[in-house]
């Protein structure tokens, strides 16, 4: 497809002004989905148009320069990054990247039937699936266009063709699916799999859904599970901000991923890439850096890119400050910002 260049020798790896080390890069490639989840976005949406996208061969110069500034670890996001046309070359280029550790993947489910053999054959690890409901009628609710057969497949490929972990990533909204919390811990126990729980971003206006009205905190969620289950306190971790228990007698471990309830600023690792090529320093603040610019300004000029991405580690925020109680203060949805 094209050639992400020679690997530069090892240089000082990017550290905030807060002395947090940024190790793990969420890389966008598409804004578009074939879902409508309602927590996610709108169901009538308008996307990015596609010259203002960053094209594979600019998305594979950005990952580049972050794994020669030490990134270890890139997920590919989107919207669904698995419906971005010929993908699978990116997936590829960026697993032969000297210096990375995990490229990983966060998708809606849909599309692993047809690529999850050829995903792991690229070097993907680990993969994360969105799994809200088990329940067909709800899934259609839930997500406005999916299918909930579809996804189920999507999961039995990716088992059959043996990545290293697979995550059920589960958002949890009263009542409208947390009667299926139990439910959903047991199909992952059954599978063998994790799963995490996430509470809700607010980010961007939504349709049909009152965030502040159907939010559950993950002490809640742990709560009622702590009277089905019999779950062990561990330390392990996958370099994101899950914090985890273990389901004693099984392989599964429960995540809660707790933007509202139990922040997890002060160790934040990561920034992440929008489709469009914005560095975003933090999931609920604006600061951001066209990268987009700098590639296309500067074609091959790895130095100025990487130069970019340095400068931009000045202007990370500390922290985010969500709040429910108000109208979102961060306007891009959660598509948008990838992942």
């Amino acid at each position: 497809m094209y050639n992400i260049g020679m690997y530069a020798p090892s240089e000082k790896p990017l550290i905030d002004s807060f002395g947090r080390s940024v190790t793990y890069v969420r890389l966008s490639v598409t804004d578009r989905c074939d879902f409508r989840c309602l927590y996610c976005m709108s169901e009538d949406m308008s996307f990015v148009p596609r010259s203002q996208v960053l094209t594979l061969e600019e998305l594979g110069q950005i990952a580049r320069a972050f794994t020669e500034l030490q990134v270890t670890k890139i997920r590919i996001t989107g919207g669904e990054p698995l419906v971005r046309k010929n993908v699978l070359q990116l997936f590829q280029e960026i697993g032969k990247l000297p210096g990375l550790n995990e490229l990983v993947l966060t998708t809606n489910g849909s599309q692993l039937p047809l690529l999850a053999a050829d995903l792991r054959a690229a070097g993907v690890k680990r993969i994360n699936i969105s799994l809200d409901t088990l329940r067909s009628y709800r899934f259609r609710q839930l997500t406005r266009t999916g299918k909930l057969e579809k996804v189920l497949a999507g999961i039995d490929a990716a088992i059959e063709v043996g990545f290293e972990k697979i995550k059920l990533n589960s958002v949890i909204l009263r009542n409208r699916n947390d009667d299926e919390i139990d439910d959903l811990v047991n199909f992952a126990i059954e599978r063998g799999l994790d799963i995490s729980f996430i509470e809700e971003m607010p980010l961007g206006e939504v349709s049909g859904h009152d965030r502040k009205e159907d939010f559950i905190s993950s002490d809640e969620i742990k709560t009622h599970l702590n009277q089905s289950f019999e779950l062990i306190p561990t330390t392990e971790t996958t370099g994101g901000p899950s914090r985890y228990l273990k389901v004693q007698g099984t392989q599964t471990r429960i995540g809660f991923i707790s933007p509202h309830s139990h922040n997890f600023c002060s160790s934040c690792n990561r920034v992440r890439v929008t489709a469009e090529g914005r560095l975003l320093l933090c999931l609920g603040h604006e600061h951001s850096v066209d990268l987009r610019k700098v590639v296309r300004s500067h074609p091959g000029n790895i130095e100025k890119l990487k130069q970019t991405i340095r400068d931009a580690m000045k202007l990370k925020p500390e922290r985010h400050e969500f709040d429910l109680s108000v109208k979102p203060v961060i306007f891009r949805h959660m598509n948008a910002t990838g992942g």
